[in-house]
């Protein structure tokens, strides 16, 4: 077996690759023409952030059984081209934990007490006591957004400070929350109550600029904000203008919408607090990656199932024909149930109808937790981690399979899920090839996962609705792509159903929300 280290890694890596007789060859820097020239000499491929593995690079490693992210993003990494290959990617998202929580609470500490600011003056030679008075971190309220392995990290080291943590995580339980000390509330209580909001969740559509302009404006302006998760969650210059008008009293950042940090100079505020993306940056943690990812590419070269592939084969090879088409239908199910489930959850049913009940379903399961998992962790969602990901936030998780055929589908993939404030069922079916969602909370429906916005409006049947949610949208120039209206019988509960052409503004939302006889709105993006 050969391997390529083509970014640097701790030498604890390339010891273990050596112990079980690897050949290893350490050539960083490459261009990505001098990486497609030799890449087809090599079995594993082992890179970080810098070495970007195209669709080309992955076809031209004839040999290639796995690649290896010394780290958790996979960003750089064409992951579809790679599972079309057949080449396993995984990753080290559990060995940085520690040293990104630990960093987190450096990062507040610095901030309470002044510390960068303290220091610099006495460099410069001078003794200003009276202007870096700081505050105690006891009696604060530390709000996480996002409780996952370094959130969870980060509230269990705070604990002993006594402050009062809050967090908010749509996709946590009530019970994780709780058996590490964290009181669960939703976003908007966060902002505005927390002294100290710090971010703990991945990059993603919907949580591009989660932090910006409205949501700094209702902070309180004593307010202190930590990243140390992903660079794109604030809008910098949105923070950048809230610290030169007092809005907040202070942040501090390890990781930038660009990076390397350009225009630097525009950063400079005696209340921010600037490190160039050193969470991961301790020796204990950059060994701990490196042996961690070895040894997943060894669990792959060797025949084993490593522990955090990010990808894997869709099925076993003699099913693959039955199964991976309704891979996407668990995936648009999970992702579409994520975005309508109200409350914390708690459990997850995945029910099987008709002939893929017959066979190993172990990859339609994990699909389904991977679409209702996949805009909250940090780590990817495989097969392989799927339900103990769901599992260590405190969500149950259990399989259903009935052989008997759905009346009007056949075959049928549901999700029954309950959370703290009720529960949602939804389920879908292949027909003719595609993807459609058929049933929404006892609702026959029939959606098309278009990537674009839908929205949900529970309501009374009765004369005149459809004209009222026309209106609304009419005035505010929301084009239509599709309507549909199921009802159980005549001026009874209904649900519509629009497909639309753009986003919808809360505010429009409101206004549908608001007309007599409507019970609720939700939007969701499938």
């Amino acid at each position: 077996m050969r391997v390529l280290v083509a970014d640097r890694i701790a030498q604890s890596g390339i010891e273990l690759f050596k112990s079980h007789s690897v050949e290893v060859d350490e050539k960083t820097g490459l261009t990505q023409q001098e990486l497609i020239e030799i890449i087809g000499g090599y079995d594993g491929l082992v890179v970080r952030s810098d070495t970007q593995v195209t669709k080309e690079i992955l076809n031209t490693g004839i040999n290639l059984q796995v690649v290896g992210r010394a780290g958790v993003g996979v960003d750089n990494i064409d992951i579809k081209a790679a599972t079309e290959k057949g080449i396993v990617v995984v990753n080290a998202p559990s060995s940085n934990t520690v040293a990104a929580a630990e960093h987190t609470i450096a990062l507040i500490l610095s901030l309470v007490r002044h510390i960068p600011q303290a220091h610099s003056s006495m460099i410069s030679g001078r003794w200003e006591r009276k202007n870096f008075m700081g505050t105690e971190l006891r009696g604060k309220t530390l709000g996480l957004v996002g409780l996952g392995r370094i959130g969870s990290e980060v509230a269990r080291k705070t604990g002993p400070f006594d402050v009062n943590l809050i967090a908010y995580d749509p996709f946590i339980s009530v019970d994780y929350a709780a058996n590490i000390g964290v009181q669960l509330v939703d976003f908007e209580y966060l902002i505005r109550t927390a002294d100290i909001i710090s971010l703990h969740t991945p990059l993603a559509k919907d949580s591009k600029f989660l932090i910006g302009k409205e949501q700094i404006s209702n902070m309180k302006n004593t307010a202190l904000l930590i990243n140390c998760a992903r660079g794109g969650l604030i809008d910098e210059d949105a923070l950048l203008d809230a610290l030169h008008n007092g809005g907040i009293t202070g942040a501090a950042l390890d990781v930038y919408s660009e990076e390397p940090l350009d225009k630097s100079e525009t950063y400079d505020h005696p209340r921010l607090v600037l490190t160039p993306h050193l969470g991961a940056s301790t020796s204990e943690a950059q060994d701990g990656v490196a042996k961690e990812v070895v040894e997943q590419m060894l669990d792959v070269m060797e025949g084993r199932t490593p522990s955090y592939a990010v990808n894997a084969p869709l099925a076993p090879a003699e099913t693959t024909k039955e199964i991976n088409p309704f891979i996407p239908v668990c995936i648009s199910v999970g992702q579409l149930i994520s975005q309508l489930l109200d409350g914390q959850p708690e459990s997850l049913e995945i029910v099987f109808h008709g002939d893929i009940a017959k066979y190993d379903t172990l990859v339609l399961r994990a699909s389904a937790i991977s679409g209702f998992m996949e805009r909250s962790s940090e780590e990817r969602v495989s097969f392989v981690n799927a339900t103990m990901t769901a599992q260590r936030r405190g969500i149950q998780i259990t399989e259903r399979k009935n052989e008997n055929l759905e009346e009007f589908y056949g075959n049928l993939i549901t999700i029954d899920a309950k959370s703290t404030k009720g529960s949602s069922h939804i389920s879908g079916a292949l027909i003719n090839g595609e993807v459609h969602i058929v049933k929404l909370d006892g609702h026959r429906v029939d959606i098309i996962p278009s990537g674009k916005p839908w929205i949900m409006i529970d309501h009374t049947d009765r004369p005149g609705m459809i004209g009222h949610i026309g209106t609304v949208t009419g005035v505010n120039d929301i084009n239509i792509a599709s309507m549909q209206v199921s009802r159980e019988n005549a001026r009874g509960p209904a649900l519509t159903v629009l497909g639309l052409d753009e986003e919808v503004a809360q505010e429009q939302l409101e206004a549908i929300e608001s007309i007599d006889d409507v019970n609720r709105v939700r939007v969701a993006h499938i």
